[in-house]
């Protein structure tokens, strides 16, 4: 470890050198992009483009196609002032240029509220506003340049997410994301408006995380992250949405990325136009995994195995024809890892000493968007998409005292999805907002999992019965359908309803859910904002389509045991929002945000004996429990709070962000108790602050986060029985009444940004200091059956990340 600090500091000082030595002479670069009305997506001819921060406030107007361009813009962070007549004035305080590549800004404008023949317009900053003008709580966007930002992100956008108010994440090993204290099964992410499968490598059927994401963030544009009473276009969901959409490629000129980082690998990126009238652009990037080389240098990655991964994300924006705009977009990524028991250890964050494992997982997004307007206030946009995500899992482990391990676990999953989406959204006028739309998915299904860690020996051949815990090959039809309204009431008061409904045809479940928001500014600078939503989600389907055996010995009817599929009338998940908000914006680079919030959640899958299992508890692991079978959907959830934001946006070269969250989530299963959720944390506190130094053409820049929360509740283990039974066994009696203690870490973060003089060429180069107090957070306690002991595990200590990237 101090090697690789020594290292880090050698590194640190060549760069600081080398950018002293060349301070002086200034390089240049392009600002351009699209602009287009907000609510109709009509191209805007005539808006004007301003740059604040040079002399003389250079600036342009949009062609024909709303599309601008600004040249010889100064390298640097500058502010940018768009307007247009009968338009809100729109201010992008924190504009980044490097020299290696052009910057592009595709923006939005909203239509000026008019009254009485009187037009009003304001310059207003949105930094904060979500790019789905029709989500006014409970959401915020963000950006690649955050993400690259922000300490301890590992360069994905789930980990920036963990600082958001009402998220939390006290987990180094994967980045589920906690809602407002809801199972992270609860988040619906979605890919340029489709829903898609886990985003992330080693992922697993019905998770939403994983140890690394998939996602390459240098292809993202803004988007949304969205925690609640969200609207109407989005369901089966109950916890938050992470609504992505990838940037198209620059239409200009060809341009490439080389990088690398621990976490998100190697990786190539090339962009550029497709045709010579350069209408068209494609952008297209590769990663491979970093850490076999981070593994001999000593770099801890949470195991003592050696993961492998790599992906390839791509988006191609063809050239604009008479019916409109094509773009295709997709996702591929593969990964696998050995684990050896002789070569883990206790502490292993992912394996057990005791067991061989060898997990694989792959994942696929391919998808097509078409985009017509239909006239200049409606616009017609259907996408086609198909995905794939698959896993398999092999275990090996001894069994009933025998010294050869066997194979105990064997896991074969594939999901191959079908969607098509159709959105119409029609602009009445300035006031009014139309959009209305349908999402039909069908997942064909091979699923197969088999256990006998814990079954018994029936047929007395000396080892545990095999367990068909998942058997099923076949299809789920799910179909949804929106209709949603904005409507601006008076100059100050917003309203925003819709009803969303989805119909499951596996089991013939049907809901139809209302959603209302109102937004009021009271005073200036002041708001408040109200909602409410009814959202359903579908049960995992490793819960829904999960085997009981209903007979207690051999059959001789088909195969060695009977099976029914049990939980497979489970209905929807039901889940109540409210949301009340204020919001305060002391300036144009300020913003205060208080939220409160209350869920009730209602018939959740809980077993139909008495007992302490919920549904609300699973979906943070690699696995879900096998032998809950039988459910109903008898069960309740409480998640209510307070959160708190403040804000200081990038701007005079430093930012800051303070979020806090005070918290309760409990449920009650099928013995009537009310327990703490495995995901009441309490309360999460999350303070970081950057300074940017600009010297010449050149930057350096610091960041440092504070991120401390409440411990998790666990059940806690049962030794006597433990030792007893020759495996794990939890006191459900006794569920979830210990807590873990308190999460913390803190982070820092430099780096150093390079722009050639002469040539188009940048360099970045960041080393985040993880955990620099190298403090132990527990993991987990784990039964040890080799030794007859309850060991703690510990999350990962001190980690120095880092990634260098070019542009060219």
């Amino acid at each position: 470890m101090r090697q690789i600090t020594h290292v880090g500091f050698c590194i640190l000082t060549i760069l600081l050198l080398t950018l002293c030595a060349t301070l002086t002479a200034q390089t240049t670069q392009t600002i351009k992009g699209q602009i287009l009305d907000a609510q109709s997506e009509i191209p805007i001819i005539g808006a004007t483009v301003e740059i604040l921060t040079v002399r003389d406030n250079l600036g342009t107007v949009t062609d024909e196609d709303g599309y601008y361009r600004l040249t010889d813009i100064p390298v640097g962070r500058h502010e940018l002032r768009i307007s247009y007549l009968g338009y809100g004035d729109l201010m992008l305080p924190n504009v980044v240029v490097t020299a290696g590549k052009e910057t592009i800004l595709d923006v939005q404008l909203q239509e000026a509220f008019t009254a009485i023949d009187e037009v009003v317009v304001t310059a207003d900053a949105e930094n904060d506003r979500a790019n789905n003008e029709m989500a006014v709580i409970s959401a915020r966007t963000f950006s690649v340049e955050e993400v690259t930002r922000y300490s301890g992100g590992r360069n994905d956008v789930s980990r920036l997410a963990t600082n958001f108010a009402g998220v939390s994440s006290a987990n180094d090993s994967r980045n589920d994301i906690v809602i407002r204290g809801n199972s992270p099964t609860g988040v619906l992410w979605r890919l340029e408006g489709i829903p898609i499968p886990n985003p992330n490598h080693f992922s697993t059927l019905g998770t939403t995380g994983g140890p690394v994401s998939a996602l390459n963030t240098n292809l993202l544009r803004n988007s949304d992250f969205l925690t609640g009473a969200f609207p109407a276009e989005y369901g089966d969901a109950l916890a938050g949405v992470f609504d992505i959409q990838f940037r198209k490629g620059n239409r200009d000129r060809h341009e490439f990325t080389a990088q690398l980082g621990t976490f998100s690998g190697l990786e190539a990126m090339a962009e550029g136009p497709i045709n010579r009238e350069k209408t068209g652009s494609y952008l297209v990037s590769y990663r491979h995994a970093f850490t076999a080389i981070g593994d001999a240098l000593g770099i801890p990655v949470g195991t003592n195995a050696v993961p492998q991964y790599r992906d390839l994300s791509f988006k191609i924006a063809l050239p604009k024809t008479k019916v409109g705009t094509f773009q295709v977009f997709g996702i591929g990524g593969l990964s696998e890892i050995d684990f050896l028991g002789d070569e883990t250890d206790e502490n292993d964050l992912f394996a057990d000493p005791n067991v061989d494992a060898f997990p694989r997982s792959q994942l696929g997004v391919l998808g097509v968007k078409h985009n017509v307007l239909l006239n200049d206030k409606t616009y017609l946009r259907t996408t086609v998409a198909a995905s794939y995500s698959g896993n398999t899992y092999d275990e090996f482990a001894t069994l009933f005292g025998k010294s050869d391990k066997q194979l105990v676990v064997e896991v074969e999953n594939a999901n191959t999805t079908l969607s098509i989406q159709s959105i119409l959204n029609h602009k009445v006028d300035a006031k009014t907002t139309i959009r209305t739309g349908i999402l039909a998915q069908r997942q064909g299904l091979d699923l197969y999992l088999r256990d006998r860690t814990e079954t018994p020996d029936l047929d007395g051949d000396g080892i545990r019965d095999w367990f068909e815990v998942q058997n099923f090959d076949g299809a789920i039809g799910l179909y949804q359908a929106f209709v949603q309204a904005q409507h601006q009431l008076t100059p100050t008061v917003q309203f925003n309803g819709g009803l969303h409904a989805q119909y499951l045809a596996f089991n013939e479940r049907a809901v139809i859910e209302p959603r209302a928001a109102v937004s009021w500014d009271f005073l200036p600078r002041h708001t408040l904002t109200a909602a409410y939503g009814m959202h359903h989600q579908t049960q995992p389907l490793p819960i829904l389509l999960q085997q009981e055996r209903v007979t207690p010995g051999p059959s001789t009817g088909s195969g060695t045991y009977d099976y029914i599929e049990s939980n497979k009338n489970l209905d929807f998940t039901r889940s109540q929002h409210y949301v009340l908000g204020w919001d305060y914006k002391p300036a144009t680079d300020w913003r205060t945000r208080v939220e409160l919030y209350y869920q009730d959640i209602s018939q959740v899958a809980v077993q139909a004996t008495p007992s302490s299992f919920s549904v609300l508890n699973v979906g943070a692991d690699f696995v879900f429990p096998t032998d809950i079978a039988g459910l109903v959907n008898d069960g309740t959830g409480t998640n209510y709070g307070v959160e708190l934001t403040v804000e200081k946006f990038f701007s005079g070269g430093y930012y800051g962000l303070l979020t806090g969250s005070l918290f309760e989530s409990t449920y009650v299963g099928n013995d009537g108790v009310e327990r703490n959720t495995a995901f009441n944390n309490q309360y999460v506190l999350n303070a970081l602050a950057g300074k940017e130094w600009r010297i010449g053409r050149h930057a350096i820049t610091a960041d440092c986060r504070i991120s401390t929360a409440g411990g998790r509740f666990f059940t806690p283990i049962d030794l006597a029985a433990s030792q007893a039974a020759g495996l794990e066994v939890l006191q459900d009696d006794l569920a979830f009444s210990e807590q873990y203690d308190s999460y913390f870490r803190l982070d820092a973060k430099v780096g150093f940004q390079l722009n050639s003089k002469k040539r188009r060429f940048s360099q970045q180069f960041y080393l985040d200091f993880q955990n620099l107090t190298n403090r132990q957070n527990i993991f987990l306690q784990r039964y040890n059956d080799l030794t007859g002991e309850v060991n703690p595990v510990f999350q990962a200590g001190f980690f120095p990340d880092f990634m260098y990237r070019v542009q060219f």
